[in-house]
């Protein structure tokens, strides 16, 4: 699996986007990778932490993604994705059930709350919140279990 290929592609498709205290966007993907690499994840997961933000927030189609990887990516990336008019039961049902997506969802879950101090106090608390409904729970008996908890409790410290 070429990784530069794939990072020169979240760079290309990501260009212009900054994440909310200005960084260039695609290092949150590049830093959701790192999470998985660090936990011993397989290329699969890692190269789904890089892709994750694609369909929902650029104009890469599924077709790309399933091009440049393989069906189990493109359709971990795909349930990722929050469709206009998500229903966050079922969006969170569906990653529950595919384990890329939950593994790269919580990894990207604890890398925004690990930056979510850079947002306003609104953003936080509807975050902390959202956390606390539905990610905390995902995460029960999975390696990030513990992160998961501590990256909320820093925030809500902060």
């Amino acid at each position: 699996m070429d990784f530069n290929k794939y990072l020169e592609f979240i760079k290309e498709k990501h260009a212009g986007q900054t994440r909310k205290h200005g960084a260039p966007y695609y290092t949150h993907p590049m830093a959701v990778a790192d999470i998985l690499k660090n936990k011993g994840f397989s290329d699969e997961y890692i190269i789904v932490g890089l892709f994750h933000d694609l369909l929902e927030d650029t104009n890469t189609t599924f077709e790309e993604i399933l091009s440049l990887t393989n069906l189990s990516i493109a359709n971990a990336v795909k349930l990722l994705t929050k469709e206009k008019g998500y229903i966050m039961e079922e969006y969170i049902e569906g990653i529950r059930n595919n384990p890329i997506a939950k593994m790269v969802k919580l990894a990207d879950r604890i890398h925004n709350l690990s930056e979510a101090n850079l947002a306003s106090l609104k953003f936080q608390e509807k975050y902390i919140k959202e956390t606390k409904d539905w990610y905390i729970d995902l995460a029960k008996g999975t390696v990030f279990e513990e992160d998961l908890i501590e990256v909320l409790r820093k925030l809500e410290n902060n």
